[in-house]
């Protein structure tokens, strides 16, 4: 799909999330790029269009995006957190040299098994970082 300013207002409102001017801006961000960014990258980037976005709303904006399904959190460590617009089932690469975070395909990778859970839980799914760093 080719996510344009247009279309965001669509894919909110499909998501149950009323489009507000700086949403729409927020999403376009995140969409339009198909790359995994945190929350400062993202208000940089609209800011470029629009000064007016405090550091709050993109805060909460992410937030909602979140609770809504319409991206996924990526917790590289607790000071490295992305906002991933693929929401499908995939794992994550992350070059600590550079700081890229890039998709693994979930059929690259077997996991063969689970630690028992305890009888009133299930699985929702499990989140593979590989970390990896060029040799010195």
């Amino acid at each position: 799909m080719d996510y344009t300013r247009d279309n965001m207002a669509g894919l909110l409102r499909s998501h149950d999330i009323n489009p507000t001017h700086q949403r729409i801006e927020i999403a376009h961000a995140l969409f339009s790029r198909q790359e995994h960014l945190s929350a400062d990258q993202v208000m940089a980037i609209v800011n470029t269009r629009h000064s007016e976005t405090s550091k709050a709303t993109v805060y909460n904006t992410l937030r909602l995006f979140l609770e809504k399904g319409l991206v996924r959190e990526v917790i590289v460590d607790p000071s490295k957190v992305f906002f991933d617009p693929n929401t499908s089932p995939h794992h994550h690469l992350y070059e600590v040299d550079s700081g890229r975070l890039s998709d693994i395909d979930a059929g690259h990778v077997r996991i063969s098994g689970l630690p028992p859970l305890p009888p009133d839980m299930v699985t929702e799914g499990i989140d593979l970082i590989v970390r990896v760093r060029h040799k010195n």
